[in-house]
């Protein structure tokens, strides 16, 4: 009898316009290579562009996909974040995957995110130094650290930190 070959597990990759080329590319990159299906998630449009002009397309929108189907959500920086959250359905989204205790992770401005989410009372979390205030005042214990991980929960502060943000991940994975 011929084994069927499992499918890789789903990473959603939140992507809107004015994205942080690196914490995009670099991650999902990553997990490609690790044996992950990163999944370039999007809130509508066929082609998001970085701040430098750099498309990414997405491979699905928000609106389409359901949290059982992904095992994680990485949600990189740039100003797209303060997009992102305005959509309900990211909100949902990332509410779910925290309540289910799937990986939630976060670069840079993404903490803004989870601010809008609600998910950062009592955690412990780091970020761009820009929103230090935002992420203290919805709750958070912040870090000045390259990565900081509470439970599922992994953060990274900027682009330089993105080596040690993608090893927790995996290693979050993994488990």
């Amino acid at each position: 009898m011929e084994k069927r070959k499992s499918r890789p597990p789903k990473i959603a990759v939140l992507i809107e316009d004015q994205y942080q080329v690196l914490e995009v590319w670099y991650p999902y990159l990553r997990l490609k290579e690790a044996g992950f299906k990163p999944v370039f998630v999007g809130t509508g449009k066929k082609v998001y562009k970085s701040k430098e002009g750099y498309p990414a397309a997405a491979e699905a929108a928000v609106q389409r996909i359901k949290p059982g189907d992904f095992e994680g959500v990485i949600i990189p920086g740039g100003y797209a974040p303060d997009m992102l959250r305005r959509y309900p359905e990211v909100m949902d989204f990332v509410k779910a995957m925290d309540q289910k205790k799937k990986l939630v992770a976060a670069i840079c401005h993404a903490g803004w995110v989870l601010v809008s989410a609600g998910l950062l009372q009592y955690k412990k979390v780091t970020g761009f130094f820009a929103i230090k205030d935002d992420l203290v005042n919805a709750g958070a214990c912040y870090s000045d650290r390259e990565v900081v991980v509470d439970g599922n929960l992994v953060t990274s502060r900027k682009p330089e930190d993105l080596p040690a943000f993608c090893r927790e991940i995996l290693r979050f994975l993994r488990k």
